[in-house]
This record gives structure tokens, C-alpha cells and sequence, in this order.
């Protein structure tokens, strides 16, 4: 449960919605598998998993939910192979070639044969809304991700005004500052970036285990590199990678917080994930806006 990625969005109308009102729409957009020739399925299911069938779990006012997509998996080379063996045998049958059109006719039967017996797949995408601080947090490593979950809850609300985190200063100046320089009290940088040259098309250089005040880093940060991506560690509660575009990847709650979390005796599942999602939640709302803060804050505009 514990989210390993952010994409943040603000609120631009405060969301009504109770977690029984919230639920009684996502319900009706609840998950089905895949039938027929569907190649794809998705849905909201219960965030709790087995421990619940709520499609929104509360706590503290925060409301998480979760979107289901299952995904037939037939690989391109299964339905090459199974064409060429089709196309062969006309040939051979009918002693003539067989043309680019006749394949593709070919290759839609077979589609229509093997879809419905592949194997599937499913992935989950969590998000929680977060109505007193206007924040909808997504766990995905990318935007594009994120707004599958968000368009499917467009749709299941009539309407979701929302926008992407915009801050006042460019990030990738504010991270490179901080290997110049250093980071806020609150910040310490990890052994891991990513530096760009800001054009198109530019180098890229990547570097794990290194020391960022290194003199290969300075070296490159004097050619006009600037930072993409920067591993750091906030108040020793949280590590993370810290990315130009805003996005928050590979999110690590360290070992104060998961001590906390250990804190909670209880045997109960569904008790012990109401417990982790209440303390996620509070953990990210002190966190989220340091970070924003040290982006120059919000930009509201």
C-alpha cells in the first residue's frame, strides 16, 4: 500500500463527496475481466483488497482509491508464427502466393481465435484525494499513467477540475543549486542524478554511487549541465528521486517512519492498512509542501 511514486495534482473545486457517496460512483464503473475479443478491461476495486469490497477507503478525511486494469497478453511473435503457418498451407494448397492483404485477413482471424484465450495480466494504480490540503496524489512514475486513473474518475464523477502540480521556479535550476551549493536544512542529497545540456537532443549523463560534489559533477554542472533527476533524503524519514518534470520516483519511507508503523500492534489486515495509509498520508502532507516550498511555491496562477 505503501505509494512508491507521485504525481500531484491540485484541486480546483473542492470535492463533495462523502467516501459513501464517492463509492456509489465508482460502483458504477466497477471492475469486470475481460470478455469476448476485449483485448483490455479496468475498474475501481476495493483499495483494501481482500480485506474489503469498499471502493474507497477513508481515514483522517483522505479518501484512497484504486483503479484495475487487466490486459490480455498475446504476443506479436505468437500471432506472426501462427499467420506464417496459415499463409504457408494456403500457399502450398492453392499453389499461388499469398498477398499483403490476404495476411492481414489472416492476422485478424488468428487475433479473433487466440484472443480469447490468452493469459492476462493486471496492474493496480492508487491514488488518494486529500480534500482540506486540494490535493489528489496519484502512485505512478509518469503523468501519462496518472491520467488514466484520473480520466476514469472524470468519468465517474461527471467532472474532476484538477490541474498538475505548477511551482514559481524551474526545477531543474533549484536541484542544480542544491549540488552546487546545498540543499534547504530540511534536505540531504543522496549518491545518485541525472544531469542534462538544456536543448534539444542534448547529452545526458547518469551516475549512481557518486559522489555529487565529486569534481566530474562540478565538471559538467560548468559545461551548462543542468539536473534532472536527484536522489535525496528528507528529515530521515523520506528518500527519494526528485525529477524535473515534478514527478516523485522510487519514494522510500525510511526507517523512523516504518518503526512508527511497526508501533501498531494488530493481527487485523484491514486495521493494519487503515493504520499505514493514515500514517503515509501524514508523513506526505509535511513533505509535500518542503518540496513545493523549495520549488518557490505554488504557482496558482
Amino acid at each position: 500500500m505503501w505509494f512508491r511514486n507521485l504525481q500531484l495534482y491540485r484541486l480546483i473545486e473542492t470535492i463533495e463527496h462523502t467516501p459513501e457517496s464517492l463509492h456509489a460512483a465508482l460502483e458504477q464503473q466497477a471492475f469486470r475481466p475481460c470478455a469476448g475479443l476485449d483485448s483490455h478491461s479496468s475498474g475501481w476495486v476495493a483499495p483494501a483488497s481482500r480485506e474489503s469490497t469498499a471502493l474507497v477507503h477513508a481515514a483522517n478525511r483522505r479518501m484512497m482509491i484504486c483503479l484495475r486494469r487487466e490486459d490480455r497478453i498475446l504476443p506479436s511473435a505468437v500471432v506472426r508464427e501462427h499467420v506464417e503457418e496459415k499463409a504457408e498451407a494456403i500457399a502450398i494448397a492453392e499453389a499461388r502466393p499469398v498477398g499483403r492483404k490476404e495476411k492481414q485477413r489472416i492476422k485478424d482471424e488468428v487475433i479473433t481465435d487466440l484472443l480469447p484465450r490468452a493469459f492476462t495480466r493486471s496492474s493496480h494504480l492508487y491514488a488518494y484525494i486529500d480534500p482540506d490540503a486540494g490535493w489528489v496524489v496519484v502512485d505512478s512514475a509518469t503523468a501519462k499513467k496518472a491520467e488514466e486513473l484520473l480520466s476514469a474518475l472524470r468519468e465517474a464523477l461527471g467532472s474532476l477540475r484538477i490541474k498538475p502540480l505548477s511551482v514559481n521556479r524551474a526545477p531543474s535550476s533549484v536541484l542544480t543549486g542544491w549540488v552546487e551549493s546545498r540543499p534547504p536544512e530540511s534536505f540531504s542529497l543522496g549518491d545518485e542524478c541525472e544531469l542534462k545540456e538544456p536543448v534539444d537532443n542534448g547529452g545526458i549523463m547518469r551516475g549512481r554511487r557518486i559522489d555529487l560534489a565529486s569534481a566530474e559533477v562540478k565538471s559538467h554542472l560548468d559545461a551548462g549541465m543542468q539536473v534532472a533527476k536527484l536522489a535525496v533524503e528528507w528529515r530521515e524519514r523520506i528518500g527519494c528521486i526528485l525529477c524535473d518534470d515534478l514527478g516523485i520516483r522510487r519514494l522510500r519511507f525510511l526507517d523512523l517512519v516504518m518503526e512508527e508503523a511497526s508501533d501498531v500492534e494488530t493481527d487485523d489486515a484491514l486495521a493494519r492498512f487503515d493504520a499505514d495509509f493514515a500514517l503515509m498520508a501524514m508523513e506526505l502532507e509535511r513533505f509535500i509542501p518542503e518540496v513545493t516550498e523549495a520549488y518557490g511555491g505554488i504557482d496558482e496562477g
